[in-house]
Formats: C-alpha cells, structure tokens, sequence
C-alpha cells in the first residue's frame, strides 16, 4: 500500500493542516518523496529481502524525515540519510524478530509481488544468500552507483572493508547471478542499468 507524503507528515506531525508558511517545505518534501521512495524501497528490498519489511522501515525513515526536514533538506544527499535510517530500522526489526524472519524465508520461496519482474525477484533471492554486509555493499555499489568511498562513509565501514564485502560477495552471487561471473574484484563499474533494470 503506498502512502503519500501528505500522510506521512500527518502521521509524524498529527496535524492534518498547514500552518506557518511553510508550504515551499511541504511541496519540497512531497517533491523529494514523490521521486525517491520506490527507488529507495527497491534498495532496500535488495538490502533485506523482505518487501514488507522495507515499505514499513523506508515510511519512518520518511516520517522522520519530515519531523526534521529543515535539517535533512540540507544534506549533501537526503536520499543518503533516507536509505541508511531505513536499512538501520530493517536491521533493528530484524534484531528484533528472528524467529518471524526464519519463517518467513521458510514460506516465502517465490512470492507474488505485482509489479516486479522476474529478473528483479531473481537478484533479490540471490542476495539472500549473501551475508548481510556483502548484500549491503552489493546493492549500494551495483544498484545505487555509490562509489567505494561513499559507501564507506554511508555504512561507517573502512574502504578496505567494503572491497572486501564486494569481493566476496560477487564470488557468492556469480553462480546465481550471470551478471556477477562477469564483474571483476577491481573498482571499475559496469552501467547499473545492465544489472538491476527497473531499480
């Protein structure tokens, strides 16, 4: 079910109006939310494999957002903020609900979710059977186009580290993902449209 800005600030800010000229704010949100959120929930999903799950986390990622949107506006890159709030929110549900997760992977082998393709629920299930850190840097890098050094700087990790997560990770996805046997361990990208196609 897809919410929209306008009830996403409602929820945050319980107050179906507006008040104090901010209007230019409301808009610029709308305006942000309205270009970023399937995108970031396409990440996200690819991040935790659950759609459920990232719609709920990538919402309070928006709602808390817009409780400090005058700060979060400023950012280099709100969408940055967005995707790391909401995969912190995945992880601590996830924390949270081991055994719901378990069982989740149990029943859910091939889900009907409308409108996603079969390549795209392919390279979802393909990364979760990576670890976590590996799956994280694989979509940040391949779906996203974040270069090495701002992924270190999204995730908190040394470059070294997310050469390494990469590294290993496209070795575990070559066998369940063809585009994967033909990327290399360097630093050198492939267009992520030969990839991920509708991220």
């Amino acid at each position: 079910m897809r919410v929209t800005g306008w009830i996403v600030r409602s929820a945050a800010c319980g107050d179906l109006g507006v008040k104090g000229g901010r209007v230019s704010d409301e808009l610029d949100f709308d305006e942000f939310y309205t270009a970023s959120f399937r995108r970031i929930v396409s990440q996200i999903y690819a991040m935790t494999g659950n759609l459920t799950e990232a719609e709920d986390s990538v919402q309070e990622a928006y709602a808390r957002a817009w409780q400090r949107w005058e700060d979060v506006r400023r950012y280099g890159d709100p969408e940055a903020w967005i995707r790391t709030v909401a995969y912190r929110l995945s992880v601590s549900a996830w924390r949270k609900a081991v055994n719901r997760r378990a069982a989740h992977h149990r029943a859910a082998a091939a889900p009907e979710l409308p409108g996603l393709s079969p390549d795209h629920l392919t390279l979802v299930s393909a990364l979760r059977r990576i670890s976590p850190d590996q799956r994280r840097a694989i979509v940040l890098y391949h779906l996203v186009g974040l270069t090495i050094a701002e992924i270190a700087a999204e995730t908190g990790a040394p470059e070294g580290t997310v050469k390494s997560h990469l590294n290993r990770g496209r070795k575990a996805l070559a066998p369940l993902v063809s585009e994967f046997a033909e990327v290399g361990a360097g630093d050198q990208r492939r267009p992520r449209t030969e990839l991920a196609g509708e991220w």
